[in-house]
């Protein structure tokens, strides 16, 4: 058998099934249960497999001594503390690129969500009131809005791609230009945020980007701007972003992300002209397949290099 592997975060079925044919796999999801099970021979686990959103708690990761291996089902680090796996040798491997059109394609969905209310109309179908009156609301064209696009990464460039087609004015904001990209650049996200009417957040989350759409850059989008974020809920000020669209200052939202998941804000779940997913960004099967397959890739592939 190969090392034991300690699973944070679940992968797709059949895809443990290939890791459990040469590895031990102890599955535990919480802190408390992961450092529960390190009470009991913490240097078994040279591999670790988790997903961006849970990462690795410090306290875990102080935790296993013989660590070489954090496999991540995802992109997101910014819940790994890489100086440590830097001062400790500790190789990290995640997922890009095959995530990619998945998120983007649903930042156009919530895009779209938003401004035709979909979902607002959806439930006006379902609870028979279309019987008693007609849907008197109007939404808003796509072709035409002003979308500024913070973080023109990988996901942010595929966001782009896919809303030229629909006729939408792009511009971008990013730590520094991007070679060669033809979009309008702005030197600041809120000069993004100002000449913007959809802000579409795609930036990388961590430390350094936490609360970066602040309740200044909300305030600058204005009361007709609207909200959609696929990157991390750590990068919007959500108390901010509640309270204006409570207040009528801004038109709407659309939130795969959360600042503290799975929890959500009874106050934004009670709004209209917000739609809310449960972290879904790369939930396709084509995608969570080709993410698995890299992860198990890694990981047996670590297995095998000699120690």
């Amino acid at each position: 058998m190969g090392p034991d592997i300690l699973m944070l975060a679940p992968l797709l079925e059949e895809y443990e099934e290939l890791l459990a044919k040469t590895c031990s796999l102890s599955r535990a999801y919480t802190v408390a249960e992961q450092l529960a099970l390190l009470d009991d021979c913490p240097e078994r686990f040279k591999v670790v497999v988790t997903n961006g959103g849970h990462g690795v708690d410090p306290q875990v990761l102080a935790r296993l001594p013989e660590l070489g291996l954090i496999a991540v089902n995802g992109v997101g680090l910014d819940r790994i503390d890489l100086e440590e796996t830097r001062r400790r040798a500790i190789s990290v491997v995640t997922t890009p690129d095959v995530l990619t059109d998945a998120v983007a394609d649903l930042a156009v969905g919530l895009t779209l969500a938003v401004l035709r209310q979909i979902v607002v109309a959806d439930r006006f179908v379902r609870s028979g009131e279309w019987e008693l009156r007609p849907f008197k609301h109007l939404g808003t064209n796509l072709r035409g809005q002003r979308v500024g696009i913070l973080g023109l990464g990988r996901i942010g460039s595929a966001i782009a791609q896919r809303l030229i087609p629909f006729g939408a004015q792009l511009a971008y904001h990013n730590r520094q230009p991007v070679e060669g990209c033809d979009f309008p650049y702005c030197n600041s996200l809120e000069q993004l945020a100002l000449q913007s009417d959809i802000l579409i957040i795609a930036a990388a989350g961590g430390p350094q980007s936490r609360h970066l759409v602040s309740r200044h850059v909300l305030g600058a989008l204005g009361e007709t701007g609207v909200v959609i974020n696929v990157a991390r809920g750590s990068v919007v000020d959500q108390t901010a972003l509640t309270d204006l669209l409570l207040e009528g200052r801004l038109a709407g939202a659309g939130l795969d992300v959360f600042e503290e998941e799975p929890k959500v804000p009874a106050t934004l779940l009670g709004l209209d002209n917000v739609v809310v997913q449960p972290h879904l960004g790369s939930a396709t099967i084509q995608t969570r397949q080709a993410m698995a397959q890299i992860v198990v890739d890694a990981v047996l592939g670590f297995c095998e290099t000699p120690a």
